[in-house]
């Protein structure tokens, strides 16, 4: 496995440069450039801004892993979640120009007042639209496990059943609800086959890091896992202690 970092927050207020050097320097192998960051890799970027950032990364050791969206489906309104896979679609093209290998998506919650299997089978229909966009550019689609409630792993596992496509899949986001009498073993067997990408937070915490990266290893899991914390006020010095801490726990 690799290690990588999203861009929320720690590099929120760093410049596409400043990204790649800095993380390269601290041993870092991939990163998650989230929207709206001073990184400014947005949708709007012309042909000509998509091949520079290509070729930066290109000359990087660094992988561009994904980018990092606010695209969710589980609004009532069929007009909201239009725009929303709309949104993914533009996503889909951008990650497909700078050579990104996946675009992450999320679920934000049950809205009130609607059955819930009624929620899990839109989210799985904008999914598949979602899928289909981007296996035609040779790009995934990654659920994040998020959202209140949307965020337990049966109702993710829900999600994937409904979709059924082989370009979407999860992303694991090591939240406290996977955690089941210590363990989270359980709940990563439902999301196992899905597993595409994967968000790790404090490592000093009381999750069952070391028990989450076996569980991993053990199933040929072989790409990032992509650290997702609060801003440091010495970024450098907590990216490298990061890194020490990770390799250690993820050692077999």
């Amino acid at each position: 496995m690799m290690l990588g970092l999203v861009t929320y927050n720690v590099a929120k207020d760093w410049d596409l440069e400043t990204v790649i050097q800095k993380l390269e320097a601290a041993g870092f192998d991939a990163v998650e450039l989230r929207t709206t960051h001073k990184h400014g890799v947005e949708p709007s970027l012309s042909r000509e801004e998509r091949v520079r950032v290509r070729d930066r990364f290109g000359r990087s050791k660094l992988r561009l892993a994904g980018l990092g969206t606010v695209c969710e489906f589980h609004s009532p309104d069929a007009a909201v979640r239009s725009q929303n896979v709309a949104e993914c679609h533009r996503f889909i093209e951008l990650a497909h120009d700078i050579g990104a290998f996946g675009v992450k998506v999320r679920p934000n919650g049950f809205p009130p007042g609607v059955p819930r299997e009624t929620t899990l089978a839109r989210i799985g229909e904008a999914l598949r639209q979602c899928g289909e966009y981007g296996e035609r550019f040779g790009v995934e689609v990654w659920l994040e496990v998020h959202g209140r409630e949307t965020q337990d792993p049966p109702n993710i596992q829900a999600m994937m059943k409904a979709c059924r496509h082989p370009a979407v899949g999860v992303c694991w986001n090591s939240n406290p609800t996977d955690v089941v009498d210590g363990s989270v073993k359980r709940n990563f067997e439902l999301l196992r086959p899905y597993l595409k990408s994967c968000h790790i937070n404090e490592l000093s915490s009381s999750y069952p890091w070391r028990e989450l990266f076996t569980l991993m290893r053990q199933s040929g899991y072989d790409r990032w896992t992509l650290c997702e914390v609060q801003e440091s006020k010495e970024p450098e010095r907590f990216l490298g202690y990061y890194r020490a801490l990770w390799r250690e726990l993820n050692r077999a």
